[in-house]
């Protein structure tokens, strides 16, 4: 009789790690931060408690790597280039706009924006792990265009990145208006106006 082959840990324990991901980002958007508990995380997720305490020391280092499995796509693969700026600016926050409108995404990340405008350590520690990353990438697309020609020189990359990416923040947060693609495309449009080379 042939051997049975050995379970694959690493497989199990990426099978896992994706419940306790799940489970902390649909329960988070449910109770709400200060209710969230990492009992309630293991019991939804189907694991013992003593599973997320060896990977993770608190609830808020689970649900940052959450959102932090999301972010690192985009840290790893960039904006896309396809040397239309505007268009490839319009590609990407659509999505996003798309993503945040979501109530699967919307509800654990305003749970987590809420908590973190009460905890100066929690709002560090989501702005170096979820914000930083993702402005990077549009520093560098802005970049990219700057070298080729197509933005202002003298223009600061981190400015440029934060009008894009601020108003379309401040609209979802305070809920001053829908998040759209015709609202998107007017943002972009009109920040690069503003940072393409005077004549």
């Amino acid at each position: 009789m042939a051997n049975k082959p050995a379970p694959d840990a690493s497989r199990r324990s990426e099978r896992s790690r994706r419940a306790i991901f799940d489970a902390a980002l649909a329960l988070v958007g449910e109770v709400g931060y200060d209710k969230l508990t990492i009992e309630g995380i293991a019991a939804r997720a189907g694991v013992g408690k003593q599973t997320i305490y060896r990977w993770w020391p608190s609830k808020a280092a689970v649900l940052l790597d959450a959102f932090g499995s999301v972010v690192e796509e985009y840290d790893q693969v960039g904006l896309p280039d396809t040397g239309d700026l505007a268009a490839d600016l319009k590609t990407v926050l659509r999505a996003t706009a798309d993503e945040f409108n979501d109530a699967a995404w919307q509800a654990p990340y305003r749970a987590l924006a809420a908590a973190g405008a009460n905890d100066e350590e929690l709002s560090r520690t989501f702005v170096g792990r979820l914000m930083e990353p993702g402005t990077r990438v549009y520093v560098d697309r802005l970049r990219a265009a700057q070298e080729a020609g197509e933005l202002d020189p003298d223009i600061d990359l981190r400015i440029g990145a934060e009008m894009l990416l601020s108003p379309f923040s401040q609209r979802w947060l305070m809920r001053t208006g829908e998040l759209t693609h015709a609202f998107v495309d007017t943002l972009v449009d009109q920040v690069l106006r503003g940072l393409r080379p005077r004549d």
